[in-house]
C-alpha cells in the first residue's frame, strides 16, 4: 500500500505481516537462497485451500532451488523488477505484471533468479496438497518426501540429510 491508512479483516496491509528470511534446505543448498524474504499473508488471513506469500528477492538471490512437485500447482505474479525464470526449456525475463504457472506433477523443474541490480518482488500463490506433495530438485542432489507425519529432505538415493 503506498497510502497508509487503517485497514480491518479481511484486508491487511502486507507490510504489517512479519517477514521470514531464508530457508529449511539442508547445507550446502542455503547460499543463495537464505536472503529470500517471505511474508506469507494466506496464513494470516486464514486461508487453508490454497497458500498466498509476497517474496522479495534482493540482488542475487533465488526464489528456490529448481525444482517441481508431485501433487501442488504454484502461480506467480511479478509485481516489481525483473526476474529470471529458469526452467527445464532455458531462461526468460519476466519484469511487473508477467505471471507463470507450474502444474503439479509436470516434472519441469523451476525457479526464480534476481540477475537484476535492484530488488524483485513477486505474489506467489500454491495449493495446499502437502499431505500428499513430494518434491524433487532438478539439479541438485536433493528430494523432499514425507516420514512419519513430516516434510523431510533426503538425497536423491533415498538416505537422509
Amino acid at each position: 500500500m503506498t497510502e497508509k491508512q487503517s485497514v480491518t479483516a479481511p484486508a491487511l496491509d502486507p507490510a504489517t505481516v512479519e517477514a521470514r528470511m531464508g530457508t529449511n534446505y539442508p547445507e550446502p543448498f542455503t547460499e543463495n537462497v537464505k536472503e529470500r524474504e517471505k511474508r506469507m499473508v494466506g496464513d494470516v488471513l486464514g486461508l487453508t485451500q490454497f497458500g498466498v506469500n509476497i517474496v522479495r528477492l534482493a540482488p542475487g538471490v533465488m526464489s528456490s532451488q529448481r525444482h517441481w512437485h508431485s501433487h501442488e500447482d504454484e502461480f506467480v505474479l511479478v509485481l516489481e523488477g525483473k526476474l529470471a525464470l529458469v526452467t527445464d526449456s532455458g531462461e526468460q525475463i519476466l519484469g511487473p505484471g508477467m505471471v507463470a504457472g507450474f502444474p503439479a506433477g509436470s516434472g519441469d523443474g523451476h525457479h526464480l533468479i534476481n540477475r537484476s541490480g535492484q530488488d524483485a518482488v513477486y505474489l506467489e500463490v500454491g495449493s495446499r496438497e502437502e499431505a500428499n506433495d513430494d518434491v524433487d530438485y532438478s539439479d541438485i542432489d536433493l528430494i523432499r518426501r514425507k516420514k512419519d507425519g513430516k516434510r523431510v529432505f533426503f538425497h536423491k538415493d533415498g538416505t537422509a540429510y
